[in-house]
C-alpha cells in the first residue's frame, strides 16, 4: 500500500486493475482499470500514452471550505518563506533545465492535449494562452501549435523566455513584487498555466484574481505541480503539507480569490507500465539473451512507475448567464 496523506493507492503487481480512493472533505471518483500487457512492444507502446482512466481525485465546493470567497484566511507566516531575499537574485541566471522527471513532463503533455482539444472544438478557433511563471519550454503539445493563437509567457528569466518557442511574445515579471497582470484586458485567455511555481507565490490571491479576470467566460486554469521544489523558495505551509494538503491549499486559492464554475483535484500521471512478463528458465536455456531482455526492460518499467507524481488543480470560469 502507498500512502500519500489520507490518499490510498492499492497497487497489485498481478493485477491489471487497482483502486484509488481519497479522503477528502468533497465529491470522491473511485476505481479505475489499466489493461494487462504481455509483450514489451505493447507495454512500451500502449500503455506509455494513455492516462488514467478516472483522473479526478476530487471535486471542491464552496461549503468544503471555513470561510467563502472574498476572505483570506491564511496569515505572513503561511506565505512565509526561508530565503525572503529578493527572487530577482535567485532567478537571475539562466536555468536550462526540467524540474520534473520525463514520465512527468510526458503525462502533462498529454493532459495538455487533452484539455487545449476540448477548448478548441468548444471554441471553434484558436485558442489563447498565457504561461504564468513560465520559462525555456512550456510543455505545450507540438502538433497542436496550429490550434494557438496568442501565447503568452510572464517569468522571471529574459534569456530564458526568449528561448521558449512556443511563446508568441513574453513579459519579464516578478509575480511576488507585482501580481497584477495589467497588460492584459478583462477575458483575454481561454486557458492559464502553471507549471511548479505555486509553491512560490506569496500573493496566491492577487495573482488567483487575476488570472480569473484575465480568463474568458468557460476559460480554464490549469495549476499543475509535482512533489519537487526548492524548499528555501516554497511557502512555509506548502513544506508542511502533504500531497492531499496542497491539493487543499491550491484549490482554496481558486475559492478564496473569486467564484469559479467548477474547482476540481486531478491526478494526471500517466498510468502505471506492466512489466513484461518473466521468461522461464527453459526458455532461458534456449535462449540466454532473452534474461537479460527481460531485466533491462523490467528494470526501465520500474524506473519509469518509480518517478514524479503530477497533480493538476483546474479553476473553470463562470460562462455567460
Amino acid at each position: 500500500m502507498r500512502v500519500i496523506g489520507t490518499y490510498f493507492m492499492l497497487l497489485s503487481y498481478f493485477s491489471s486493475s487497482f483502486l484509488v480512493v481519497a479522503f477528502m472533505p468533497s465529491r470522491l471518483h473511485g476505481s479505475f482499470q489499466i489493461s494487462a500487457t504481455t509483450t514489451i512492444v505493447t507495454t512500451i507502446s500502449q500503455q506509455s500514452s494513455s492516462l488514467q482512466a478516472s483522473r479526478v481525485i476530487s471535486t471542491f465546493e464552496p461549503d468544503d471550505f471555513a470561510l467563502p470567497t472574498g476572505n483570506w484566511p491564511y496569515t505572513e507566516a503561511d506565505m512565509g518563506r526561508l530565503d525572503p531575499t529578493d527572487d530577482a537574485n535567485f532567478y537571475d541566471y539562466p536555468r536550462f533545465v526540467t524540474h520534473i522527471d520525463d514520465r512527468a513532463i510526458e503525462s502533462l503533455t498529454e493532459y495538455y492535449r487533452e484539455e487545449f482539444g476540448k477548448m478548441y472544438e468548444k471554441k471553434g478557433s484558436k485558442i489563447d494562452i498565457l504561461d504564468l511563471c513560465s520559462s525555456w519550454i512550456s510543455h505545450f503539445p507540438k502538433e497542436m501549435e496550429d490550434a494557438y493563437g496568442l501565447t503568452v509567457g510572464i517569468g522571471m528569466n529574459e534569456e530564458e523566455l526568449a528561448k521558449n518557442s512556443q511563446l508568441y511574445m513574453h513579459y519579464v515579471q516578478d509575480l511576488n513584487k507585482n501580481p497584477l497582470l495589467t497588460q492584459f484586458q478583462d477575458n483575454s485567455f481561454d486557458i492559464v498555466t502553471n507549471v511548479v511555481s505555486v509553491d512560490y507565490l506569496v500573493k496566491p490571491k492577487e495573482i488567483f484574481q487575476e488570472i480569473h479576470r484575465v480568463l474568458r467566460p468557460g476559460g480554464v486554469a490549469l495549476m499543475s505541480f509535482s512533489n519537487r521544489c526548492f524548499p528555501s523558495k516554497a511557502i512555509a505551509m506548502w513544506l508542511q503539507a502533504d500531497d492531499i494538503g496542497r491539493l487543499s491549499i491550491v484549490g482554496s486559492y481558486f475559492h478564496y480569490s473569486a467564484q469559479w464554475e467548477t474547482i476540481e483535484a486531478l491526478d494526471i500521471r500517466l498510468a502505471r507500465v506492466e512489466a513484461p512478463p518473466r521468461p522461464s528458465v527453459q526458455d532461458i536455456l534456449k535462449d540466454p539473451s532473452k534474461a537479460f531482455a527481460w531485466a533491462s526492460t523490467a528494470g526501465a518499467v520500474a524506473k519509469m512507475n518509480a518517478g514524479d507524481p503530477m497533480f493538476v488543480v483546474k479553476g473553470v470560469k463562470k460562462g455567460v448567464s
